[in-house]
C-alpha cells in the first residue's frame, strides 16, 4: 500500500512485449531482473532527496511499438543481389529489425529510445551463415560503394552498431557460432566471431565430452556483459574480463584471426611468438569493424580447476592503504589473483549494501576495529590454478593486506559478489523508469598518476549535487590499473546527461587517464582520439583503414575517429 511505512516500489517484473523499444534497450535476459534491496532503495532516496512518492508512477517506460519513418534507400537491384548471398529468409528491412541492431546499450541509447527516438540505422540486415557470405557480401557492397556494419552480442558502449550512412548491418551471432576447431595439444580453440560468452565457456568447460579430451578447459575472459557479448566482440573492442589479471585481456588471449576485408581476406598466424616485423594480428585487435570483418578467432585457452579456487576479501581503513597494497601484490611476482577487485570508500559504501553485508556480524566487527563507513575500502578477489598455486597467491596476498592495516573479513563477501557479477546491470531499467540516470567510463592510469585522476574525476562528478560515484579498480598490472567510474543521478533529459558524460571525459584526459581500458572506441570517443594519440600515430590508423577500405564501406561515420573532420567531431556521437 502506498500509505505503508514499508512502502517498496512496484517495480516490473514481466519480459517487454515483442516489438517495443523496452525490448531492445533491456539489458540481458528478457526474463532476468535484479531490483535494488531495501537498503539501496532507502540510499536512493536520501541521496537525491526523493520520498516514496517519487516511485508511484513510472516514467517514460518505453512500452510502445518501433516505428520508423525511415525508407530504405537500396535499390530494388541491390536488395535482391543481397538476398541471393543469404537467402531471403535471412534479411531483414522491418522498422524493429532495422532500430534493433542498430543500438547497443549506452545510456544515450537507452534513453533516446525511451522517447522513440531512432537515429542512424541500416537499410538491411543480414544474418551471414558462413565466410563465404560474408566474402561475397563485402566484394559486392565494396563495388556497389554501399556501407556495412557488423553487430556481435549487442552489449555495445560506445556506439559502434550505428550505421550512420545507411547500408547493412550483419549480425554474426544468429549463424556464425561454430566450434572450426579444438586443438588440446596447443591449447587452443578457434572459433567464429558470433559465439556468446556462456556458450563459448560450456563448450570448453565439457572438452571431455565434446572433444574427447584429457581435461576441462576455461576462456578465461568474463565481462560483466559475459552472458550477452561475442568471442568477436571482445576482440575487435580490446576487451577485459574480470579476472583479467590472471588470464589476461583479450590482446593476450588471441592468437590469430580471420578477416574478409574490401582488399581481400587473410588469416594470422598462429605462433605462440614470432620476429618477423610488426604483427598484422595485433593491428586487426581493436580494429571495431573498420578495417574488416573478423570470421574466425584461435585462441588460448586454459585448464579449468574450479575445486582449487580460493576467496578472499580485506576491508582497509582507507583508500590510500588499498591501493598501496594493490599495486604491491601487482608487483609482488608470486602470481596475481585472478578476480582482484578494490573500492574507494563510495563504492565500499553501496557495495555493502548491495551485497547484503551492511548490518550483518561483519559489518559490526568492522565498525568496532575502526573500519568507519565512508572511509573504509574493500577488496574481494579470488586465485586460481594448481592447487599450491592458488593457496600460496591467496597466503601472499593476506600478508601484504595485513601489513597494510586490513582486516581479513572471509570469502563471504568474493563469493556473494560472484553471484551478482553478471546481473548487476539488471537494476538499470529500474532506476531509469523512474528517473535515475545510471552509467560508466573506464580508463587505464599508472600507478603514480591513479590518486590524480580519481581525484580529479571524482571532484567534477560530485560537483553536480546529489549525484553517486563510484569507483574501483579490477584489472591490474605491475604497471598501473584500469579506474572504472560508475555515476548514478537523478536525470532524465538526455542533453544534459550528454554535457554531464563529455565533462567527465574531459576530466579523464585532463587528469592523464586513457580514453579507454576495456570498452573500445566507436563513435563514443572519437573526437578526442586525435588529440589523445597523436597526429602521426593517428595517420598510421588512417593509412591502415585507405589500405584495407579504399572506399570507407567498413563502419564508415566516425569509428576510432578515422573518417570525421574537426566540424563533424561536435556532432559525431
Amino acid at each position: 500500500m502506498r500509505n505503508s511505512k514499508n512502502f517498496y516500489p512496484d517495480w516490473i517484473n514481466a519480459p517487454p512485449k515483442p516489438g517495443t523499444y523496452r525490448s531492445i534497450f533491456k539489458w540481458g535476459d528478457p526474463d532476468g531482473f535484479k531490483h535494488p534491496n531495501r537498503r539501496l532503495y532507502e540510499m536512493m532516496k536520501e541521496r537525491f532527496q526523493m520520498t516514496d512518492s517519487d516511485f508511484y508512477e513510472r516514467k517514460k517506460e518505453g512500452n510502445k511499438q518501433v516505428f520508423l519513418n525511415q525508407p530504405v534507400k537500396l535499390s530494388g537491384d541491390q536488395i535482391n543481389r543481397l538476398f541471393d548471398f543469404v537467402g531471403k529468409e535471412n534479411v531483414s528491412f522491418d522498422d524493429y529489425s532495422r532500430v534493433k541492431y542498430a543500438n547497443g546499450k549506452t545510456a544515450q541509447e537507452v534513453m533516446d529510445l525511451r522517447n522513440g527516438i531512432c537515429k542512424d540505422v541500416p537499410d538491411l540486415v543480414m544474418h551471414p551463415r558462413s565466410k563465404e557470405d560474408v566474402q561475397k557480401i563485402v566484394k559486392y557492397c565494396n563495388k556497389q560503394q554501399i556501407p556495412i556494419y557488423v553487430y556481435g552480442g549487442g552489449s555495445c558502449v560506445n556506439f559502434g552498431f550505428k550505421a550512420v550512412k545507411g547500408g547493412v548491418t550483419l549480425v554474426m551471432n544468429t549463424h556464425m557460432n561454430r566450434v572450426l576447431e579444438f586443438n588440446e595439444t596447443n591449447q587452443t580453440i578457434t572459433v567464429e566471431p558470433g559465439m556468446l560468452g556462456p556458450d563459448y565457456e560450456k563448450t570448453l568447460n565439457k572438452a571431455p565430452g565434446l572433444f574427447n579430451a584429457r581435461r576441462r578447459y576455461t576462456g578465461g575472459h568474463f565481462p560483466q556483459s559475459f552472458e550477452y557479448s561475442s568471442v568477436g566482440g571482445w576482440i575487435v573492442t580490446l576487451g577485459s574480463g574480470q579476472e583479467s589479471s590472471y588470464y589476461g585481456d583479450m590482446y593476450d588471449i588471441v592468437l590469430s584471426q580471420e578477416y574478409v576485408t574490401p582488399a581481400g581476406t587473410f588469416k594470422t598466424l598462429d605462433y605462440p611468438g614470432t620476429a618477423t616485423g610488426p604483427k598484422v594480428n595485433d593491428i586487426m585487435k581493436g580494429s571495431e569493424g573498420s578495417y574488416g570483418i573478423l570470421v574466425s578467432v584461435t585462441c588460448k585457452i586454459f585448464r579449468y580447476m574450479p575445486e582449487n579456487r580460493q576467496r578472499f576479501a580485506f576491508i582497509f581503513p582507507s583508500w590510500e592503504d588499498t591501493v598501496d597494497a594493490a599495486r604491491e601484490i601487482s608487483q609482488g611476482e608470486f602470481g596475481m589473483p585472478s578476480v582482484f577487485r578494490i573500492s574507494d570508500p563510495e563504492e565500499t559504501d553501496v557495495a555493502l549494501k548491495l551485497y547484503g553485508i551492511e548490518g550483518t556480524v561483519i559489518d559490526r566487527i568492522m565498525n568496532y576495529r575502526g573500519y568507519k563507513p565512508m572511509k573504509r575500502c574493500l577488496f574481494i578477489g579470488h586465485s586460481e590454478g594448481e592447487k599450491a598455486f592458488a593457496k600460496s597467491v591467496k597466503k601472499k596476498v593476506k600478508k601484504i593486506c595485513s601489513s597494510r592495516g586490513a582486516m581479513y573479513i572471509t570469502g563471504y563477501p568474493a563469493k556473494k559478489w560472484e553471484h551478482v557479477r553478471y546481473t548487476d546491470p539488471y537494476m538499470r531499467e529500474d532506476f531509469n523508469d523512474f528517473g535515475i540516470m545510471i552509467d560508466t567510463l573506464e580508463s587505464a592510469v599508472t600507478w603514480d598518476n591513479l590518486h590524480n585522476l580519481h581525484q580529479g574525476v571524482r571532484s567534477f562528478i560530485k560537483g553536480r549535487s546529489n549525484t553517486i560515484c563510484m569507483t574501483h579498480g579490477s584489472h591490474f598490472y605491475p604497471q598501473g590499473t584500469n579506474l572504472y567510474f560508475i555515476f548514478i543521478a537523478k536525470m532524465d533529459d538526455i542533453k544534459e546527461y550528454k554535457e554531464f558524460q563529455e565533462g567527465i571525459i574531459e576530466q579523464i584526459v585532463k587528469h592523464g587517464g586513457s580514453l579507454s581500458h576495456h570498452h573500445g572506441v566507436g563513435r563514443m570517443f572519437a573526437p578526442w582520439m586525435e588529440n589523445h594519440l597523436g597526429k602521426v600515430q593517428m595517420d598510421v590508423l588512417r593509412s591502415l583503414k585507405n589500405h584495407f577500405d579504399p572506399n570507407n564501406i567498413m563502419n564508415p561515420g566516425g569509428t576510432l575517429g578515422l573518417d570525421i573532420t574537426d566540424d563533424e567531431k561536435r556532432f559525431v556521437r
